[in-house]
């Protein structure tokens, strides 16, 4: 009989050792859900930027007024019949 229990308590503490401290114990399965957590913001984040510039790929694609305010504003763009007045502040 008391070779049974002993075999019962070695089987026991080898389960809760590998429940506290092994493979899949609480401790990592608490680890990988705050790693998740954070790659799930780090998505979400990503997922704005991307869904910004589809929205910005598709206006360029579709938009003359999209390509031109992008040319004014980047290459300095000045069209027909405009007149381009520079500022310069005096020292």
């Amino acid at each position: 009989m008391k070779l049974l229990w002993s075999i019962m308590l070695v089987v026991i503490v080898g389960l809760q050792f590998r429940l506290w401290a092994g493979e899949g114990s609480f401790a990592e399965v608490s680890k990988l859900r705050k790693s998740v957590s954070g790659l799930e913001q780090a998505n979400q984040m990503l997922e704005e930027r991307n869904n910004r510039l589809d929205a910005q790929v598709l206006d360029l694609k579709n938009g003359f007024a999209a390509i031109e305010e992008r040319a004014r504003a980047d290459l300095g763009m000045i069209a027909r019949n405009e007149t381009f007045f520079m500022v310069i502040d005096s020292p």
